[in-house]
């Protein structure tokens, strides 16, 4: 059903952002949790048919969005594994799908508050309603702030940032 898109490598913006400044630019934008809040346990898959589970994010900085491959405006369900990996393939390197049975995904999504909904139309033409914030995850793998839609690039430049060096 639902799929999630994942953007790896926020380090090497961080870094970037250290060698040129010493202070952060406030946070405009995004919503930082009072507290990082810890994944919930799940099992999913990537788009090459490896397991995924809590310790996936463990290491870096992630951005996480949740949506499906046939989505009719600008996300990414039938979601297979192939499907997965043409999908992720036109955004670079570093961007990976997971996937699984909605079971699966409503473990992660129900204790991280997100949104989905499969809105019947028939088996093979169905869409999914389902949020639209792109959440940051640190590198203990904990979710730790938030944006809203609609996104901006700018927003995640100036604000990545500030979240990092929290």
């Amino acid at each position: 059903l639902l799929s999630l898109a994942i953007v790896v490598g926020l380090g090497a913006g961080f870094l970037a952002w250290q060698s040129t400044s010493d202070k952060p630019p406030a946070i405009e934008t995004a919503t930082l949790l009072p507290a990082p809040l810890a994944l919930p346990e799940f099992s999913l898959i990537d788009q090459d048919g490896n397991p995924a589970d809590r310790s996936f994010f463990e290491g870096r900085w992630d951005l996480v969005f949740f949506g499906f491959t046939h989505c009719p405006d600008i996300c990414p369900e039938r979601d297979t594994p192939e499907e997965l990996n043409t999908y992720v393939g036109y955004f670079g390197d570093d961007v990976v799908g997971l996937t699984g049975s909605e079971a699966a995904l409503r473990e992660l999504t129900d204790g991280l508050g997100i949104f989905f909904r499969r809105v019947d139309s028939d088996d093979q033409n169905y869409n999914v309603d389902h949020s639209a914030v792109v959440l940051v995850l640190n590198p203990a793998g904990q979710f730790t702030a938030l944006f809203s839609a609609p996104h901006r690039p700018s927003a995640f430049v100036n604000d990545l940032p500030g979240i990092i060096a929290q």
